[in-house]
């Protein structure tokens, strides 16, 4: 009937709507869902693509950094479906940003690698120095190369894990070495060291009490021999060193303002003192003796300029008189520093020839 038909027509409207209504609603989660997927996959990337590579100095650095990485990788395929216009702009933008991340992180032991090769390089130079120096007995200048050495190794970066211990005892057996022989020269010298301070305290003591009316010529002989009797004395204790210095030079200095003697006098004893203390450490000596004769030739030529310039130089005149003045003045003083250069030379010359 019409109002059966009618009924039934109603109830299929009522039961339309609400499945419409449902699949709507169903629908609608489903956006929503992937959009919070999307939210999720999209920080991701964010994450990292916002990684501060600069930060990322050392290998553990890296391996935490990667683990990081690693962790979002599995955490983005437990997030589901995104909006399907998005998908394949969402995973290229993820895939880009690990690729971009995995392949920096390549090049960072890449050259992590090539470092270490040339640290490799530079180590077994520094074993080769150390050996070469192990046998020396050349105590003090030896030591100080050494130590240098231990402080160059130091600076050096890692090596590969298979010969870093095997160069460290190479090296270190070497520097040990050679300290250990240092060691047993040193015991028996302490007692040479303790003679050798009793003889320079004997050399001051003659100092103190050379008498004062003697004349000038046998004055200056007498404290020239006790000059060269001090220069050749070998080392004293280090700790008792500056302070017999300091007792002789005074003395030495007092009795050259009592004589009158001139400042070269002065300088070339302190000079023969102090290069006493060198003695033995040829190396040094050796430097010091190519200095001198740099300077040396350095007076030559400038004792040829101002003689030259000298010719140039017109009396006639009272400016004229003055410029040839302070030339030959300044002549006179290269001729004495010449001199006091050529003395030193000697001075190193007769030390090496003792050493």
């Amino acid at each position: 009937t019409k109002e059966l038909r009618n009924e039934i027509w109603e109830r299929f409207k009522v039961a339309s709507t609400d499945v419409n209504r449902r699949y709507q609603k169903h629908f609608d989660e489903l956006r929503e869902t992937e959009q919070q997927n999307l939210d999720q996959k999209t920080v991701i990337c964010e994450i990292i693509e916002t990684i501060e590579y600069e930060a990322l100095k050392t290998s553990v650095d890296w391996e935490n950094k990667t683990k990081e990485i690693i962790a979002l990788q599995n955490k983005w395929k437990t997030v589901g479906f995104v909006p399907q216009k998005m998908n394949v702009k969402i995973f290229e933008r993820f895939r880009k940003a690990c690729d971009e991340f995995f392949l920096k992180k390549g090049n960072f032991f890449k050259g992590i690698k090539e470092d270490m090769g040339e640290n490799l390089k530079k180590k077994e130079d520094l074993c080769q120095k150390a050996e070469a120096l192990k046998d020396s007995t050349d105590w003090k200048e030896t030591s100080d190369i050494l130590v240098k050495l231990q402080k160059e190794w130091k600076t050096v970066g890692n090596v590969p894990r298979k010969y870093s211990d095997v160069l460290w005892k190479r090296f270190i057996g070497a520097c040990d070495y050679f300290f250990e022989q240092k060691g047993k020269a040193t015991s028996s010298q302490r007692s040479v060291e303790a003679e050798n301070m009793m003889l320079k305290k004997a050399i001051i003591e003659k100092l103190a009490t050379i008498d004062e009316s003697v004349d000038t010529e046998d004055a200056e002989a007498q404290i020239q021999t006790l000059i060269k009797e001090w220069g050749a004395i070998g080392h004293v204790p280090f700790k008792e060193k500056d302070k017999l210095y300091k007792e002789f030079h005074t003395l030495v200095d007092k009795h050259y303002e009592r004589l009158n003697l001139d400042a070269s006098h002065k300088k070339l004893s302190n000079y023969k003192s102090s290069i006493s203390g060198l003695q033995g450490s040829s190396q040094t000596l050796y430097k010091e003796r190519e200095k001198l004769v740099h300077t040396r030739e350095h007076i030559k030529n400038d004792i040829q300029v101002y003689e030259n310039n000298v010719g140039f130089f017109t009396s006639s005149s009272k400016k004229g008189e003055n410029l040839l003045a302070e030339a030959n003045r300044k002549i006179e003083r290269l001729k004495g520093d010449l001199e006091l250069v050529t003395q030193k030379i000697k001075v190193i010359d007769e030390t090496m020839g003792r050493s």
